[in-house]
């Protein structure tokens, strides 16, 4: 796939809900070292004209507040349903945390240098797992391996706010993705 066409595709995609038959999961055995009680809150399907881009799992240790999700460890796992580049994710990625709020440009050169750095080139059904580190961070999985870690508790707020935070891009996968841990919101 093209770089245009893949950041196309992340553009102007739609979420859909998964049913509960669809991508039944289980937490793998790195999730459940790193977050012991964690429970699935949701999952969705990102799609973009009928095509789908990746499935987004949610995982979350009781107690997890919607509202408050950085001041909660949790993990996010995307399994990619298409072939994407490192430096495609990590631009996008960059293009996404801006609708969080503003960034100073020398610090979001260094995050997309340093998410270029860690991501790899994914495959069809390769996945690439985030885990929020309240204070710390997130730290990223590759198919269950470690990639490496960005060390900045506000990086990890903006990163994961792609999906969890009010601005997202994508509010029908919040909501999906949140579950019921959005309906525990105050």
């Amino acid at each position: 796939m093209k770089r245009r066409d893949a950041a196309a595709l992340m553009l102007a995609a739609v979420a859909m809900p998964l049913r509960a038959s669809e991508g039944a999961a289980a937490l793998t055995p790195e999730l459940r070292a790193a977050l012991p009680q964690a429970e699935l809150a949701g999952q969705a399907t990102l799609s973009f004209w009928g095509f789908e881009v990746y499935r987004a799992r949610l995982w979350v240790a009781p107690g997890f507040k919607s509202s408050d999700y950085a001041k909660h460890n949790f993990a996010l796992e995307l399994i990619y349903l298409r072939d994407f580049s490192g430096a495609d994710i990590a631009s996008r990625s960059i293009k996404e945390m801006r609708r969080q709020g503003p960034m100073a440009a020398g610090q979001e050169a260094g995050w997309e240098t340093q998410m270029r750095t860690l991501f790899p080139d994914v495959k069809t059904n390769q996945r690439i797992t985030g885990i929020h580190q309240v204070g710390r961070g997130a730290v990223f999985l590759y198919n269950g391996q470690p990639l490496g870690e960005i060390r900045d508790p506000t990086f990890a707020k903006l990163f994961f706010g792609i999906w969890l935070a009010p601005q997202t891009s994508e509010p029908r996968m919040r909501s999906s993705l949140l579950g019921a841990a959005a309906a525990e919101a105050p």
